[in-house]
C-alpha cells in the first residue's frame, strides 16, 4: 500500500513540476507586446500544454486522495471543485469549452481572440491553481 501511495505521489509532483514549465513558457509568452499571428499561435500552444497538465496534475491528486474514477478534464475539474482544490468552477468549465477553440489558431481573429482570453482570463485561473499546488508542496 504504501509504494501505491509513493508512486501516486510521485506522480503528481512529476506532473506539477512539468506544469511549472509549462506555465513559465506561458507566462513568459504573454509579456510579448503586439504579439503577432505565430506568437499567439504559440501562446495557444503554451495554453494548450498548460491546461493539459493542470487538469492531470488534479487528477493525480486526487486519485493520491483515493478518488479512482476520473477519468476526464471535466470529471477531474468538477471532483476539484467539490473538494475545494478549485475556485472559479465556472470559469473551468468556459476554460475546459473553450479549449476546444484552440484548433482554430489558422483563424487569425480566433487566434486574437482566445489570445485575449488566456491572457485576461485562463491564465489567472491556471496561476492561482499553481500557486495552490505549490503551497500543498511547502505544506508537506
Amino acid at each position: 500500500m504504501t509504494s501505491t501511495m509513493t508512486n501516486d505521489d510521485i506522480r503528481w509532483k512529476q506532473r506539477f513540476s512539468n506544469f511549472n514549465k509549462a506555465m513559465n513558457h506561458l507566462e513568459n509568452a504573454l509579456q510579448i507586446t503586439n504579439p503577432d499571428i505565430v506568437q499567439k499561435a504559440g501562446i495557444i500552444q503554451f495554453f494548450e500544454m498548460s491546461f493539459e497538465l493542470a487538469w492531470n496534475v488534479v487528477k493525480d491528486y486526487l486519485e493520491e486522495q483515493g478518488f479512482v474514477d476520473i477519468k476526464s478534464p471535466r470529471s477531474a475539474l468538477k471532483k476539484a471543485f467539490e473538494m475545494n482544490i478549485l475556485e472559479n468552477g465556472h470559469d473551468w468549465m468556459d476554460l475546459l469549452q473553450d479549449r476546444n477553440l484552440t484548433a482554430h489558431t489558422y483563424d487569425e481573429q480566433k487566434a486574437s481572440d482566445m489570445e485575449k482570453l488566456i491572457d485576461h482570463k485562463y491564465f489567472p485561473i491556471l496561476k492561482a491553481l499553481q500557486l495552490s499546488f505549490n503551497q500543498k508542496l511547502d505544506e508537506e
